[in-house]
């Protein structure tokens, strides 16, 4: 398809998926969440693409839903029923309007380059690991537009920073720099913004190129899907799956080129 509000690229096996509507912070409307559905699937049913980015163009992430659209919901508008799931095989938990990250089969990063607020900070969230640029500013936004915790949130956000802080960044909707998300956990690594591109094409590039996309694969199910399961169930599937990747090509690889000391040539078969 044509994008109008995204741009879509894919360089040495890394897909970046950006939000392109700089002139209001990349604000969410339901073109740009068609949009980026589409390019996630794209992404996921690309043989070349190995890991996805997710990032905002210019100065912003994503500022929320565009207020154009919170005034036509307002005005009993722009009430769609659910797209259809992405993926019928995940769990229902993973067939959400938004909560559909989890069920794409290759790490999805966000590179957070500047606001993310309301909905953008729940799709970064929805990613399975945040960069933030030093610039970046997180705010759920919600308790100051009178609206509740919207589309998962009140599930992600905890196991992030842990209940009582997640209390606090609901209630208080206050903005929280790059550091303090770091230092709550609410992203992985803070960076100069010049460098947060550089830093997280990097680290996708090394994943691309230097480690297994059927275990990407299926570490990525097991971890999201633990979370629903008691230590026993996760040992034995994990067990399970141990023996199924005994048989795959890749552990053949992935011990030849250790032995054999070149880099490694990876099918994820």
């Amino acid at each position: 398809m044509a994008y109008t509000e995204i741009l879509y690229d894919v360089t040495d096996a890394v897909a970046t998926v950006t939000l392109n509507r700089p002139d209001r912070l990349n604000a969410w409307t339901t073109t740009m969440e068609t949009e980026v559905r589409a390019a996630m699937a794209r992404a996921a049913e690309d043989a070349a693409v190995r890991v996805i980015l997710l990032t905002g163009a210019g100065r912003g992430f994503c500022a929320g839903a565009d207020m154009d659209l919170l005034n036509n919901i307002q005005g009993g508008g722009e009430r769609r029923g659910p797209p259809p799931a992405f993926d019928l095989t995940a769990r229902p938990d993973f067939q959400m309007q938004y909560g559909y990250f989890p069920s794409i089969p290759k790490p999805v990063i966000a590179a957070v380059n500047g606001p993310a607020a309301g909905l953008g900070m729940i799709m970064a969230l929805y990613c399975d690991m945040r960069f933030a640029a030093d610039s970046a500013v997180f705010t759920t936004a919600f308790s100051r537009r009178g609206l509740i915790a919207e589309h998962g949130i009140s599930w992600l956000l905890p196991r992030l920073v842990g209940p009582a802080r997640a209390m606090d960044l609901m209630f208080s909707a206050r903005k929280v720099d790059a550091a303090e998300a770091l230092r709550i956990g609410l992203v992985d690594r803070a960076v100069p913004g010049g460098q947060l591109m550089g830093e997280v094409r990097a680290y996708a590039a090394d994943l691309a190129a230097n480690v297994s996309p059927r275990s990407l694969k299926v570490m990525k199910r097991q971890l999201w899907d633990a979370q629903f399961q008691t230590l026993a169930e996760a040992t034995a599937i994990g067990n399970a799956e141990m023996l199924q990747s005994f048989r795959s090509a890749d552990f053949r690889e992935g011990v030849a080129h250790f032995v054999e000391k070149r880099p490694a040539r990876f099918t994820g078969a």
